[in-house]
């Protein structure tokens, strides 16, 4: 195993702590003698890895073809990268050293364990090549990464030759991208000590929600559909900012614009407020990759003191540098300007009774005006509220409810939890489906 893993160019950059390195260290000093307790325990600790990583993306069957899988599809490197959006070019020369590559993962996908299990008097990699998992349920680990990690295993493990090998993986890259963003929808930012040290963590509980989902505010939903779907075509397209009620469905907007258009290379990045000085350090990491990127920052508002705010500025427009055709910024306020105004913002106004806008309030103006889109989501009327009661009862709920008793009900609800919106509405769907109905 040593002297194959030797042999990888493009792939051989696998960290040293990696299961197949370790596994590759370990390989080596049984072929040189070991068979002391301490080369058993190094084994167990890299079965356990395996197990744990099969665990928590729902692999089955061969566990070590899934991992060697799972490590061709999330390994990003030069060639790997210019695959993804375009698959291999026809002639290019670095196609032949990927093949070489795919060659050695090509054996290590029917290396034999055999000889070593006799030897120490081991069953473990038999029974993690034939692995029976039980079933799960609920959302324990990442389907999507499960579903085709799992798909792609069994296409390689049937492939006839190393074109064949090349193929199926080159195609993935072009489909589905290659690493972290290939498999996920959703990050989320997490920061080290400095700006530029940040790390994106996949979100895997997200919820599947369509725009069609969503009830009323339908030229909202078309306005916001309209400009996501010409940035992912590469058409111009704005920053888009959210504002209005609470309750009204401005993240849950956002949120569905996943279930549409992730197939269609859509990716979202949830940043926030104290995070804004990373901003330029995250669009330097993903302003090279051929997905589109939404930025999306909710409950976006800031106080007198927080000057947070002059970061997000220079990002969206005025800095030397263009924003990336590939990135737009998503925001949702309950504030149409963002930012908190007082009467001491204008006191340099008052000049022979003329109204005289102060420079401190161009200054916060001028960040919602960097929003070439805004959308209003105002709250809904009485008979609005009632049509989106009937509409998720009728999707929700097992049994069916009279219009008046569901009606009634939803009148009382609001005066207790917050007033009229589509949150109140969906929180009061949700008690009569774990309740009975109201009397």
């Amino acid at each position: 195993m040593e002297q194959e893993l030797s042999k990888l160019l493009l792939y051989g950059d696998l960290d040293a702590d990696s299961i197949l390195m370790q596994l590759g260290g370990i390989y080596s000093r049984w072929k040189r003698g070991a068979r002391d307790g301490e080369l058993v325990r190094d084994i167990h600790t890299q079965i356990r890895r395996l197990l744990d990583l099969s665990t928590r993306y729902g692999f089955d069957g061969n566990l070590w073809q899934c991992y060697l899988t799972w490590v061709l599809l999330t390994n990003e490197n030069p060639f790997s990268l210019t695959c993804e959006g375009v698959g291999a070019a026809a002639d290019g020369s670095v196609n032949d050293l990927a093949r070489q590559d795919f060659a050695v993962f090509r054996r290590l996908f029917d290396f034999d364990f055999a000889p070593l299990e006799r030897t120490l008097g081991l069953n473990c990699f038999s029974t993690v090549c034939n692995y029976q998992a039980i079933t799960k349920r609920g959302a324990l680990y990442n389907r999507n990464v499960s579903t085709q990690v799992r798909q792609t295993c069994a296409a390689l493990s049937a492939a006839q030759d190393a074109d064949a090998f090349f193929q199926i993986v080159t195609d993935f890259y072009r489909d589905h991208g290659v690493g972290t963003l290939g498999f996920n929808r959703a990050f989320r930012v997490s920061t080290g000590e400095t700006a530029d040290d940040l790390r994106l963590e996949p979100i895997n509980n997200i919820e599947r929600v369509s725009l069609r989902d969503i009830v009323g505010y339908e030229p909202q939903k078309q306005e916001l559909a309209a400009n996501t779907e010409a940035f992912i075509a590469g058409r111009s397209a704005n920053n888009v900012l959210l504002y209005g009620d609470s309750g009204t469905g401005k993240s849950t907007c956002v949120k569905a614009l996943l279930s549409d258009y992730f197939d269609s290379g859509l990716r979202m990045i949830e940043l926030y407020k104290h995070q804004f000085h990373s901003l330029s350090a995250l669009i330097a990491r993903i302003k090279t990759r051929s997905y589109r990127f939404i930025i999306f920052i909710d409950d976006l508002s800031f106080e007198e003191h927080e000057i947070e705010y002059k970061f997000l500025k220079a990002v969206i427009e005025g800095g030397v540098e263009t924003r990336p055709g590939n990135i737009l910024i998503y925001a949702t306020s309950n504030r149409r300007h963002l930012i908190r105004e007082t009467w001491n913002d204008r006191s340099d106004m008052e000049h022979k009774g003329d109204i005289h806008r102060s420079d401190t309030v161009e200054e916060k103006l001028s960040l919602a005006s960097r929003f070439g889109v805004a959308i209003n989501y105002s709250a809904p009327n009485r008979a609005q509220y009632h049509e989106i009661v009937r509409s998720l009862a009728a999707r929700q709920l097992a049994a069916p409810i009279d219009d008046e008793t569901l009606i009634a009900g939803a009148n009382r609800w609001e005066i207790r939890h917050g007033g009229i919106s589509g949150r109140t509405a969906q929180q009061y769907i949700n008690h009569l489906s774990g309740c009975a109905p109201e009397e």
